[in-house]
């Protein structure tokens, strides 16, 4: 699928400004916050509209189209599967973030895992826990005095298996009550021992970072929790989105408590946040094309426009206003027709939560995910200016974002050449991952002959050959097969 030249000329137009003649000669008159035409508005309204197709298809190419994300969703979910396979009993790992939601590429963002200890239930005040295994140690949900989706954890039940992690990280209250202090928690697990190579990063909030060279992990020590309510009052509101199966699909996944507080708390050291990352991964592979591009491209003016400095603002607090406008509005009204409509309509409620400092937890709104974000007066008057700026630019916003701006203004033709070969690659990456783990066989040893493996690696070598020979005849400047296989899965 070619993008057509005419309309890859349109879009660069769009973008420029300025003027624009058809094929029939009529000229547009293209201004900031809008289009006039001195001939005919409904023939410019087609254009445009076909120009949003065609942006949807360069979002493709770029690596954000159905089949892409569901092959790296599927691989996420097959590799959690193998490795906790493989370790039974004790942690469970499951992948989260935009490597589960299949919207990044293999070097392109952190992977984010939950070790979810097994041996640990959290339930909501109230909440029988009789049935639960000798092993399990209870935890209630201590809701009182804490921000809204925060908890303290009351020791309710000691299980016959309990680590030392949980053990050092209990205190008792001036009334003899055990609570699980999530700081002590935390920083038990960050003193673990590395892996060879492996490189520790500081805390960043739930989350243990480390590296080993290119792949760079983020390790989120989680207990599951049982909140119903919290789930039947998200599932009982009137919504245009998600449908009803996906709705109860979410409420079965339940939720999980990480060690963080609230950072206006007094008690943050102590408290532990309620997320339900399994069933944000499901929300978010249930929306459509458009919106998803919109989300990635919302995530991209964060990144390349905003720049945070100590994520003020981040890509979560751009999925829930995501989450929000597709629960608002009609799905048949989000259609690649209307990418750039809707595009601005998500700008505007990005700088409304900014100007505002407020924009609702989806799963529980009454927890304001701008409140106590850090972010300053100076950083909220730039933020709200550069985004009011890119509302009134339309389409030439576009410019702004690199990894666009360079499909947008390259030919259609190298552009669906590289990116059918990147593609490619990550997808043979992915396979080749989790066929290793299931080579494994005796202390991590990996079984180097099988053909399946060997396959793979030598058709990724092939495609390296081909990519390295086209840019020597573009004129590139060109090194290793290896350094043009990270560039190519950043």
């Amino acid at each position: 699928m070619y993008m057509s030249l005419n309309s890859l000329y349109i879009i660069k137009q769009m973008a420029k400004g300025g003027y624009w003649h058809d094929e029939s000669g009529h000229e547009y008159v293209l201004l900031r916050g809008g289009i006039y035409s001195q001939h005919s508005q409904r023939q410019f309204q087609t254009q445009w509209e076909n120009a949003s197709v065609e942006m949807c298809n360069v979002m493709t190419w770029l690596g954000f189209g159905s089949r892409i994300r569901k092959a790296r969703r599927d691989a996420y979910m097959e590799n959690d599967r193998l490795l906790n396979a493989r370790y039974p009993g004790g942690f469970k790992i499951i992948t989260t973030g935009s490597k589960a939601e299949g919207l990044t590429s293999f070097y392109e963002s952190d992977t984010d895992n939950m070790f979810v200890n097994e041996d640990v239930m959290c339930l909501e005040d109230g909440l029988p826990g009789d049935m639960l295994p000798r092993e399990t140690t209870l935890f209630t949900l201590n809701t009182g005095s804490c921000y809204h989706g925060h908890c303290r954890l009351l020791l309710k039940l000691r299980g016959t298996v309990i680590c030392h992690n949980l053990r050092d990280a209990l205190y008792d209250d001036e009334t003899g009550r055990s609570f699980l202090i999530s700081d002590s928690y935390i920083y038990v697990l960050n003193s673990a021992t590395l892996g060879p190579g492996e490189v520790r990063h500081s805390r960043a909030g739930p989350s243990l970072p480390s590296s080993d060279g290119a792949n760079r992990l983020d390790r989120v020590p989680s207990f599951v929790c049982d909140c119903p309510s919290i789930l039947q009052r998200w599932a009982e509101r009137r919504r245009n989105w998600p449908p009803p199966d996906i709705v109860q699909k979410v409420v079965s996944l339940r939720a999980f408590v990480t060690p963080v507080g609230h950072k206006g708390s007094e008690f943050k050291y102590v408290e532990w946040r309620i997320c339900f990352n399994t069933g944000e991964n499901k929300l978010v592979s249930s929306l459509n094309n458009t919106q998803v591009y919109i989300y990635v491209i919302l995530k991209m003016v964060v990144k390349d426009i905003l720049k945070p400095i100590k994520k003020e603002v981040t890509s979560y607090t751009v999925k829930n206003l995501v989450f929000w406008l597709a629960e608002n509005n009609h799905q048949e009204c989000f259609t690649e027709k209307n990418l750039f409509n809707w595009l601005c309509e998500g700008l505007r409620e990005l700088r409304t939560a900014l100007s505002t400092t407020n924009l609702s937890y989806y799963m529980i709104p009454e927890r304001n995910l701008i409140d106590s974000c850090g972010m300053n007066e100076k950083q909220q008057r730039t933020w709200v200016e550069k985004i009011g700026d890119m509302v009134n630019e339309g389409p030439k916003l576009l410019l702004r974002l690199p990894k666009i701006r360079q499909s947008i203004v390259s030919h259609p033709v190298p552009l669906f050449w590289y990116g059918q070969r990147r593609l490619e690659i990550e997808l043979l990456v992915l396979k080749c991952i989790n066929r290793r783990e299931q080579c494994l066989v005796v202390d991590g040893v990996v079984n180097e002959s099988d053909s399946m493996q060997n396959s793979i690696l030598i058709r990724i070598v092939q495609i390296l050959r081909e990519v390295r020979q086209r840019m020597i005849e573009e004129g590139s400047c060109v090194n290793y097969l290896n350094e043009i296989f990270e560039r190519m899965l950043m």
